[in-house]
C-alpha cells in the first residue's frame, strides 16, 4: 500500500483526515506496512591475527555477546599450538564500551595448561534479569588421550571485568559429550517459560544431533531439555546421513524457539536444518523440522537473531566452500528470505555469531565476528559494525 500523496492529505478535512490516518495506523499495526531494512556495514576491525600474541598459534570459534550494562563482549578460542580443534588452549577475551569503536587488550581465561584435548567454546549467555553474563564450553570434547567430557561454566556479576572460576555441569547434566552452540544461549523473554535460560549445542560424532540444557533458576542448576537426534543413532554417519550438528536458536513473538542447524552431512540438502520448539526446549520434535533451501551452507557454524521482528542470518553462503561470508535477513520469522542480501567478505570466512544492543538512542546495529582469511579461515577474527538503515 502506498501513502496518499500531499494533494489528498491536503484535501481530506476534519474526521476524514483522521480517518485516514487512523486507517493507516491500524494497517501499520496489523503488519500490512513492513519497515524494510538496508544494512550498511559502518566499521571493520581485525580483533585478533594469527600470531599476533606470543604463545597463541591461531584464533578461531568467535563469539560475540551484549552485556548487562550493554557494553559488548568479544570471546574466541586462543589454540597455543596449532590450528586443530584438539590441543591446549586460552579463552580470548576483549570488551568494548563505546559500542566497537575501540576494543581492550586481549586478556586470557582457564589456561587448559598442556591438555591433549582442552576446551571448546561454547556460547555465551546473559541473564539480564540478574544482570549475570555467561561462558559455557566444553573440556576432552574429542575423548582424544582422554575419557570422561565435561561442561563447564564460568560467570561475570560485574559485566565481564572479573570471572568465576570453573564450575562443571557435568553432575547435572551428564559426562555425555555437549559442545555447546558455537554462538549464544537465550533467556526467554516471553511465554511459556519466560525468564528461562537456554543453551544448545551438539553431540559427539556418533551420538550427534541437537541437544539443548536449560536453567529456570537464573544459572545456579541446569538439566538436559529438548534432544534431535541424528539417524542412525549411536553409529558412525555417512555422507547423506540425518546429522544436524552445531546451531543458534532464537526466539521469535510468539514466545516458540527456532533452533537453525548446520547439515553437517548434507541431508536432503546444502543447506540449513530447521527445528521449532513450542514449549521453550524441551522438547525438539521431528515433526517440527524443516531444511531451508535458500540458506545454502557448506556446513558451517553460523550466526542468527532477531531485532525488531526481522531474523537476521550470516554463513558463508556458498554449496561447497567456506567463502562469502553473507547477511541475510527475513520479515516473515524465517519463512522466506529478502532477495537483497549483504555480502560482508567474499573470501575464506568461516564461522560467525552476531548479538546486538537495544539502548535509549534510535540508532540501529549488529555486531558481528567471523573467521576471516584471504588464503585460510584461520588468519583472523575480525569485528563488523553495521548499522540497520
Amino acid at each position: 500500500m502506498q501513502w496518499p500523496e500531499k494533494t489528498e492529505v491536503g484535501r481530506a478535512t476534519g474526521c476524514h483526515c483522521v480517518n485516514l490516518l487512523q486507517a493507516l495506523y491500524r494497517e501499520r499495526l496489523a503488519g500490512c506496512i513492513t519497515v524494510r531494512v538496508r544494512p550498511l556495514i559502518e566499521d571493520e576491525q581485525l580483533l585478533w591475527i594469527r600470531g599476533m600474541v606470543g604463545n597463541v598459534d591461531t584464533f578461531r570459534v568467535p563469539l560475540i555477546s551484549f552485556t548487562p550494562s550493554k557494553n559488548l563482549l568479544a570471546v574466541a578460542e586462543a589454540r597455543k599450538y596449532s590450528p586443530r580443534d584438539i590441543g591446549a588452549k586460552f579463552i580470548a577475551i576483549r570488551t568494548s564500551t563505546d559500542e566497537g569503536d575501540t576494543w581492550s587488550p586481549t586478556t586470557f581465561l582457564d589456561n587448559d595448561n598442556s591438555k591433549l584435548d582442552g576446551l571448546n567454546l561454547g556460547v555465551t549467555l546473559v541473564d539480564e534479569e540478574e544482570g549475570l553474563v555467561f561462558i559455557i564450553y566444553i573440556v576432552c570434547a574429542h575423548h582424544y588421550h582422554c575419557n570422561v567430557s565435561s561442561t563447564l561454566l564460568i560467570e561475570s556479576q560485574d559485566d565481564g571485568r572479573t570471572w568465576s572460576q570453573p564450575r562443571n555441569l557435568s553432575e547435572m547434566i551428564g559426562t555425555k559429550m555437549f559442545a555447546p552452540g558455537p554462538g549464544s544461549g537465550i533467556q526467554k523473554k516471553r511465554s511459556p517459560h519466560k525468564g528461562r535460560l537456554i543453551a544448545c549445542g551438539h553431540g559427539t560424532i556418533e551420538e550427534d544431533g541437537i541437544f539443548c540444557i536449560l536453567s529456570d533458576d537464573h544459572g545456579k542448576t541446569w538439566r538436559n531439555g529438548g534432544s534431535l537426534k541424528g539417524i542412525p543413532y549411536n553409529q558412525p554417519k555417512r555422507f547423506s546421513d540425518f546429522n544436524p550438528d552445531e546451531n543458534q536458536p532464537y526466539e521469535l513473538s510468539d514466545g516458540s524457539v527456532v533452533i537453525n542447524a548446520r547439515n553437517q552431512n548434507f541431508y536432503h540438502c546444502h543447506c540449513r536444518i530447521i527445528v521449532k520448539s513450542y514449549d521453550g526446549c524441551e522438547t525438539l520434535p521431528v515433526d517440527n523440522v524443516t531444511f531451508d533451501e535458500t540458506l545454502i551452507d557448506p556446513a558451517v557454524a553460523a550466526g542468527a537473531l532477531v531485532r525488531n521482528n526481522i531474523v537476521y542470518f550470516s554463513n558463508p553462503a556458498d554449496l561447497f566452500k567456506r567463502v562469502r561470508l553473507t547477511l541475510r535477513w527475513s520479515y516473515d520469522d524465517g519463512k522466506s528470505w529478502d532477495k537483497e542480501q549483504m555480502l560482508i567478505w567474499n573470501g575464506p570466512s568461516g564461522y560467525s555469531s552476531m548479538t546486538t544492543v537495544y539502548s535509549g538512542n534510535n540508532e540501529q546495529f549488529i555486531y558481528l565476528v567471523f573467521e576471516k582469511g584471504h588464503l585460510d579461515i584461520t588468519e583472523s577474527i575480525s569485528f563488523v559494525k553495521i548499522r540497520i538503515a
